[in-house]
Protein backbone atom coordinates (compact mmCIF):
# COMPACT_ATOMS: atom_id res chain seq x y z
CA UNK A 1 0.00 0.00 0.00
CA UNK A 2 1.64 3.32 -0.84
CA UNK A 3 1.81 6.13 1.57
CA UNK A 4 -0.70 8.60 -0.10
CA UNK A 5 -3.43 5.27 0.11
CA UNK A 6 -2.70 5.13 3.84
CA UNK A 7 -3.19 8.95 4.13
CA UNK A 8 -6.58 8.91 2.32
CA UNK A 9 -7.62 5.56 4.49
CA UNK A 10 -6.51 7.76 7.80
CA UNK A 11 -8.44 10.69 6.85
CA UNK A 12 -11.51 9.01 5.83
CA UNK A 13 -12.53 8.77 9.68
CA UNK A 14 -12.82 12.49 9.05
CA UNK A 15 -15.56 11.76 6.87
CA UNK A 16 -14.27 14.37 4.35
CA UNK A 17 -16.67 16.12 1.41
CA UNK A 18 -13.41 16.50 -0.13
CA UNK A 19 -9.95 15.58 -0.14
CA UNK A 20 -6.94 15.82 -2.29
CA UNK A 21 -3.72 14.16 -1.13
CA UNK A 22 -0.53 15.57 -3.23
CA UNK A 23 2.73 13.98 -3.43
CA UNK A 24 5.24 17.79 -3.70
CA UNK A 25 8.65 14.97 -2.71
CA UNK A 26 9.72 15.92 -6.44
CA UNK A 27 9.36 19.37 -6.42
CA UNK A 28 11.78 19.11 -2.75
CA UNK A 29 14.49 16.22 -4.56
CA UNK A 30 17.77 17.12 -3.12
CA UNK A 31 16.34 19.39 -0.32
CA UNK A 32 16.69 18.83 3.80
CA UNK A 33 14.39 15.82 4.27
CA UNK A 34 14.37 14.39 1.05
CA UNK A 35 14.88 10.83 2.00
CA UNK A 36 14.92 9.48 -1.80
CA UNK A 37 11.50 7.41 -1.10
CA UNK A 38 9.63 10.40 -3.27
CA UNK A 39 6.92 10.00 -0.30
CA UNK A 40 8.28 12.69 2.19
CA UNK A 41 6.50 15.57 0.99
CA UNK A 42 2.97 15.65 1.16
CA UNK A 43 -0.01 18.31 1.36
CA UNK A 44 -3.37 17.58 1.99
CA UNK A 45 -6.62 19.78 0.95
CA UNK A 46 -9.77 18.43 3.24
CA UNK A 47 -13.50 19.65 3.65
CA UNK A 48 -15.07 17.56 6.73
CA UNK A 49 -18.04 19.03 8.43
CA UNK A 50 -16.36 17.98 12.09
CA UNK A 51 -13.63 20.82 11.43
CA UNK A 52 -15.45 22.87 10.59
CA UNK A 53 -16.31 24.52 14.34
CA UNK A 54 -12.88 24.32 15.63
CA UNK A 55 -10.07 26.60 15.57
CA UNK A 56 -7.14 26.47 13.36
CA UNK A 57 -4.69 24.82 15.57
CA UNK A 58 -7.77 21.98 16.64
CA UNK A 59 -7.97 21.02 13.05
CA UNK A 60 -4.55 20.53 12.28
CA UNK A 61 -4.50 18.42 15.36
CA UNK A 62 -7.59 16.30 14.16
CA UNK A 63 -6.16 16.03 10.83
CA UNK A 64 -2.38 14.94 12.57
CA UNK A 65 -4.42 12.82 15.09
CA UNK A 66 -6.18 11.11 12.35
CA UNK A 67 -3.10 10.75 10.26
CA UNK A 68 -1.53 8.87 13.82
CA UNK A 69 2.00 8.59 14.88
CA UNK A 70 3.36 6.11 12.31
CA UNK A 71 1.82 7.64 9.40
CA UNK A 72 3.47 11.39 10.24
CA UNK A 73 6.43 9.60 11.94
CA UNK A 74 7.41 8.59 8.01
CA UNK A 75 6.66 12.47 6.31
CA UNK A 76 9.16 14.91 6.69
CA UNK A 77 6.53 18.16 5.76
CA UNK A 78 3.30 18.02 5.30
CA UNK A 79 1.04 21.11 4.26
CA UNK A 80 -2.54 20.85 5.23
CA UNK A 81 -5.23 23.29 3.58
CA UNK A 82 -8.42 22.98 5.05
CA UNK A 83 -11.33 24.23 3.52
Amino acid sequence: MTLETEIRTALGSLTPSHLDVINESALHQGHAGDDGSGESHWRVVIKAPQLDDLSRIARHRAVHDALGKDIIGRIHALAIDIQ
